[in-house]
């Protein structure tokens, strides 16, 4: 966690109640997850009430209140990824990372969801990494598409 880069967010926008969501978003984008402590320290130089910053950052699922890899691999298991081999992908990915969907692995490299659908219905089945899609691809692509992100 960059303490310093945290405390420069917060200095940015003390005083600024208007600016949670903002300071939340740039926090979890510097740090992948949003710790109490650091809850505490937002509601007290945005001057909020810690109950309503904990409404926000549970509220929204971009928000993670545990510990969320480096990179996060999205699978989509949308229908029409779902006939192409979405389930075949998801297996590849839990194999080769040794998580299942919600989870982190151990050294914080990888974390791992599935979504109901990105949109992109043709070029599935497809994943998202770090917001990269990687479309049609094969559980044999796998491998190659993650090394990427070592």
């Amino acid at each position: 966690m960059d303490n310093d880069r945290i405390e420069q967010i917060l200095n940015e926008h003390q005083g600024q109640a208007g600016s949670l969501i903002k300071v939340l978003m740039e926090i979890q984008e510097q740090n992948h997850w949003l710790p109490r402590e650091v809850l505490v320290e937002v509601s007290e130089k945005l001057e909020v009430p810690l109950s309503r910053v904990l409404r926000i950052a549970t509220f929204y699922k971009t928000f993670s209140l545990t510990p969320k890899g480096r990179h996060e691999i999205h699978v989509c298991t949308g229908t029409a990824c779902k006939v192409r081999g979405a389930q075949r992908v998801l297996d590849e990915v839990q194999e080769l990372t040794g998580i299942k969907p919600g989870e982190t692995d151990s050294d914080l490299k990888f974390s791992l969801e599935t979504v109901n659908c990105q949109g992109c219905c043709s070029l599935g089945p497809m994943i998202e990494v770090d917001g990269k899609t990687h479309s049609k691809i094969s559980p044999a692509e796998i491998a190659d598409a993650l090394k990427k992100y070592e």
